[in-house]
This record gives structure tokens, C-alpha cells and sequence, in this order.
């Protein structure tokens, strides 16, 4: 499930002076900002600008090379891109990059115009975190995450926008965190648009919002109405964890929070999340924190 896309601030309201000549006027509305157009020499990562736009039903970009690496990601709409001669149909949850001497072509559906976030930048490790997710310039992947991508880039417009002297390492060390995310959550273009996605993301939510009540992985395939074996293959292949160390990773969280409440017994806290004796849940507690409840309570106080 997307977050909400917050768009409440007019292309037309940014200063002139403040837009890059590669910024596009085919924009309905946007919240954009650029920080500088020469980066430092000598940094490891560096923002340039970025934005959210949402494009006009006539959007159309065209550029032979472009100065800095950049990424966009697709919140809505749909489109196409066009990398290395090579086009790709643009839905939400996709993201592409290019960058210096990789020819781009990007479009809209005029009857579902895009809604694209977008980041540039430069730095001397730009290629080795592009190339490690994998995504260098003039490729494209989809995110099994894409309401976890989106607030990040929502932070880097919020920072970026504040043009403080310590924006540019905020936008910096947010850059390397949407990076890092993108390469968690990488897979192949075309898999966002499939029905097992679709049913991954819907086994996702009903594990997120209900781990304290599903006792084990069975009643989770039940309450979404699937296979257990069927719902561990969908998480081997969208997900870097099964859907039960998913399940116990959640369940600990929250008795590692209580924990720090006085007088929590183990042995309440084990009831609670559906363990059948404090020992099975001291042992998962271990297993997921490396170290015991007791210990952790001890460390605390």
C-alpha cells in the first residue's frame, strides 16, 4: 500500500531562479529543489536536486546525455522510458537511472499521467552504489517496497527544501539509505505486475498489522486465504526473509519495547504473543536479539 503522494506545492510557485534549465514545464504540480549544480569534488555522495512531479498528459523528455547519475522512481501513472534503445513500460514501483552519455526518452499515458519522484546527483562512489543495487545508468528494476522507497524520498525533498548548511550531508546520508533500500528490495522489471505480487503484497500487510495476534504461519496462510507452502515461495522470491522470521522478528520488536516497561514478566510477555512456555519464547528472543530477555532487561537498567 502507497503512501499518500503530497503534492501540494505549484511548479508554477517555485521561483525562476531556483530551476534548473533540465527541470520540465510539462508539470502539473511538483515539490522540487536543487542544492548545487556544481558538486563538490572529492565527495563520496552528493545531491544535486530532486522532486516530485506530476507530469501533464503531453509530458515528454528527450535527452542525449545528461551531467549527473540520476534516478526516478514511479509513485502512479504510467509511462515509458527508453534506455539504450531498449523501451520499458513504466507503472508504479518501477525505477530507472541514467546519467552521463546514456541517451533517455520518457513518457506519459496521457490518460493516466505519472507521478515520478526523481533525485540527481554525483560523487565518487555514485557508480559502485548504482552498480552494487544493481542499477547503473540506463537500466531498469521494480522494488518489492515501494510504500518503504517513498518516505525517503519525501525526507530528501523535505531537507533538501530547508537549504541549511547541513542540508547537503542530510540529503547525502539519505541518498546512501535510498540506495541501500533500492538494492534490498531490487527485482526484475515486469514483476510488479504480477498476480503473485499483487497476492505478496497482500500476505505483507496482513502479516504487518496483525503479527501480536497470528500464533504461527499456518493461521497466516489462512487469513490470506493461501498455501502455506505457496505463501514461503512468494516471500523467497519478493522478500529477503520467510514469512514466519518475518513473523517472529515482529513479535520479539514489540516484547523488546515492553521490556522496557517495569514489572513485564517474560512469562506474560510469552502468553501474549502466543508462545506455548516462556522457554520457546526465550529462545526465539535470543535467536532474533543474540541475547537473552533476562539479559537484555539487565543491560537496560
Amino acid at each position: 500500500m502507497m503512501p499518500k503522494i503530497d503534492l501540494s506545492h505549484r511548479a508554477s510557485s517555485e521561483p525562476a531562479t531556483t530551476q534548473p534549465a533540465f527541470f520540465s514545464a510539462q508539470i502539473a504540480k511538483a515539490r522540487r529543489f536543487n542544492l548545487q549544480l556544481r558538486p563538490i569534488a572529492g565527495k563520496r555522495l552528493s545531491v544535486v536536486c530532486a522532486g516530485c512531479e506530476r507530469c501533464t498528459p503531453d509530458y515528454r523528455i528527450r535527452r542525449d546525455t545528461f551531467p549527473y547519475y540520476g534516478l526516478e522512481f514511479v509513485a502512479g501513472g504510467e509511462g515509458a522510458v527508453t534506455l539504450r534503445g531498449q523501451t520499458c513500460r513504466l507503472v508504479p514501483g518501477t525505477i530507472f537511472s541514467y546519467g552521463p552519455g546514456i541517451p533517455h526518452h520518457i513518457t506519459t499515458a496521457p490518460d493516466q499521467p505519472l507521478v515520478k519522484y526523481f533525485v540527481d546527483f554525483a560523487g565518487t562512489s555514485a557508480m559502485r552504489f548504482l552498480r552494487a543495487i544493481p542499477l547503473p545508468p540506463g537500466s531498469v528494476i521494480q522494488t518489492s517496497a515501494p510504500a518503504e522507497v517513498m518516505p525517503i524520498f519525501d525526507e530528501l525533498i523535505a531537507n533538501g527544501s530547508k537549504n541549511t548548511p547541513q542540508s547537503l550531508d542530510i540529503c547525502a546520508a539519505l541518498l546512501e539509505a535510498l540506495l541501500l533500500k533500492l538494492a534490498e528490495t531490487r527485482m526484475p522489471p515486469g514483476s510488479v505486475e504480477s498476480a503473485a505480487f499483487d497476492t505478496y503484497q497482500r500476505c505483507r500487510r496482513e502479516l504487518e498489522e496483525h503479527a501480536l495476534e497470528i500464533r504461527s504461519l499456518s493461521e497466516l496462510a489462512e487469513r490470506c486465504h493461501v498455501d502455506g507452502a505457496y505463501l514461503c515461495r512468494l516471500f523467497r522470491r519478493f522478500e529477503h526473509e520467510s514469512p514466519y522470521h518475518r513473523l517472529m522478528r515482529l513479535k520479539m520488536n514489540h516484547a523488546a519495547a515492553r521490556m522496557q516497561e517495569s514489572g513485564t514478566l517474560v512469562k506474560h510477555l510469552a502468553a501474549e504473543l502466543g508462545f506455548a512456555d516462556p522457554y520457546h519464547f526465550s529462545r526465539t528472543f535470543k535467536s532474533v536479539f543474540g541475547l537473552s530477555p533476562t539479559k537484555l532487561v539487565r543491560e537496560q537498567r
